[in-house]
């Protein structure tokens, strides 16, 4: 229906005369959504978990249950059941796991929280569940996707750490070889997460939309790094207009006084990721100016911003481009997608930078940024030039989890890690301990991940599964 209203409103014809009345209908069509789907984490979700566990046999797992029969009749509980349209009883499947449901961040699992290995398994599948009910720019697989061969050794480090973190994958690969290849065991979340599995980037999707940047440049869209966002209507009237492509894509945007990474939009705490860039732009960004300083300042709104830019400028190509970047070069052998607000048209900047595919893809993925640079392709070049024009982060270790610190930022990638600050190392990183590290130089990368990460009891070791192996290979 939403989409519909949307084409209706469109046609009208006169954006500019409608666009008010429009963001207002749209506004809260989103929002009623968006409270729908926050019920959907802690009510349907456990409903469609219990359902898939009885469906791939895990049957020691569940049970079947008469939940009209549990309820005091005619209590508000009995009616919410509606078990008044159930004379004969509802039967339901029930699992018999200790499942904590956080509301501290409503879809996800909190920093600090410890959970219990079922609850994590819960919120495994979960985040598989979550980010394929909206809407997407899918990908199909490449019709000859990137074969990968091996000469695997057990590393037992690795393995005691999937046993006893969060991590769900862990892939070494050097020199066109994989070398360590560990998936989470079924008795920890593998009951869930499978070779095939789509998973969640969360934050290294930042990278691949800079990653994506780099292609939209190279097809001649954008004219490089150092234009300016002055062609796109949407942001006028806003602190991102006018600015340097480069100071967005180096977090480096003067909006230290509207975003913050984790309360969202500071005047009224709205969450980057709920709502379309027009949304933003009539609300908090409207008369907004830049501070003067250009520091770090790490955000999930500006590569919001950044992805929706892209597609604004890519002329009503962006799907090809897709297809060229994971198809025909990263030769992806499933599917892959960035997600978007459900329902609305592209000129309304509703794509996230949020990134599926399965673990194996994001190995494809990151061999193809490995060669772009290393074979000086066009985007390699691009690649280079935000290695070169990097910025220090300024922060103290601590200011950002271990996994995912290092002392410069560039280009939306990671850089100067602890350990290996003079190696051209890109670093993708993401909520919950997702990692990605590639060596430019010595063809290395490391894979990783994660359904959870904090810096206690599902803080994984950062030195021996990320910064040793890039640094000194293995034996």
């Amino acid at each position: 229906m939403l989409k519909l209203i949307c084409w209706m409103l469109l046609k009208r014809g006169n954006f500019q005369n409608n666009y008010l009345f429009m963001k207002k209908l749209l506004g809260i069509l989103v929002l009623s959504l968006l409270l729908s789907g926050s019920a959907y984490a802690d009510e349907n979700a456990l409903l469609y978990f219990n359902q898939y566990l009885k469906n791939n046999g895990y049957n020691e797992y569940i049970e079947e249950v008469d939940i009209c029969k549990e309820l005091k009749k005619n209590s508000k509980e009995w009616f919410s059941a509606k078990c008044e349209n159930y004379p004969k009883g509802r039967k339901i499947l029930r699992n018999k796991l200790d499942i904590k449901i956080y509301t501290e961040r409503k879809s996800e699992i909190p920093y600090k929280k410890n959970p219990n290995r079922n609850t994590l398994l819960f919120y495994t599948y979960y985040y598989t569940l979550d980010y394929d009910r909206l809407d997407k720019y899918y990908v199909e697989p490449s019709k000859n996707p990137q074969k990968f061969d091996s000469n695997l050794k057990v590393d037992e480090f690795v393995k005691k750490q999937l046993q006893t973190k969060g991590i769900l994958s862990y892939i070494f690969y050097e020199k066109d070889k994989i070398l360590i290849d560990e998936i989470t065991p079924e008795d920890r979340m593998g009951l869930v997460f499978k070779n095939n599995t789509k998973w969640t980037s969360m934050s290294m999707g930042k990278s691949l939309v800079s990653y994506v940047t780099g292609h939209a440049i190279c097809e001649g869209y954008i004219k490089g790094v150092d234009s300016r966002l002055n062609d796109w209507p949407l942001i006028e009237n806003t602190l991102y207009h006018d600015q340097k492509l480069i100071d967005l894509l180096n977090m480096a945007a003067g909006d230290q006084k509207v975003i913050d990474d984790n309360v969202g939009l500071i005047k009224t705490k709205r969450w980057y990721n709920s709502y379309p860039i027009s949304s933003f732009v009539s609300n908090e960004l409207k008369d907004t100016k830049k501070i003067k300083s250009t520091r770090y300042h790490y955000n999930g709104l500006v590569t919001n911003i950044i992805m929706n830019y892209v597609i604004h400028k890519s002329n009503g190509n962006f799907q090809e481009l897709l297809n060229k970047i994971f198809q025909e070069k990263a030769k992806i052998k499933n599917s892959v997608y960035f997600v978007k607000q459900p329902g609305l048209p592209d000129n309304f900047g509703p794509v996230r930078y949020m990134f599926v595919a399965d673990r194996y893809d994001y190995l494809r993925i990151a061999k193809a940024i490995m060669n772009d640079y290393q074979n000086q392709t066009c985007v390699g070049k691009y690649l280079k030039e935000i290695h070169e024009r990097r910025i220090k982060k300024n922060i103290k270790k601590g200011d950002e989890p271990d996994f995912n610190f290092s002392y410069s930022y560039g280009g939306q990638f990671h850089f100067d890690y602890p350990g290996l600050k003079n190696k051209i190392i890109f670093g993708l990183g993401g909520y919950a301990g997702q990692a990605i590290l590639i060596d430019m130089e010595n063809s290395r990368i490391v894979v990783l991940n994660s359904a959870h990460y904090n810096n206690s009891k599902y803080k994984y070791n950062v030195k021996k599964l990320l910064i040793n192996p890039i640094k000194k290979g293995i034996n």
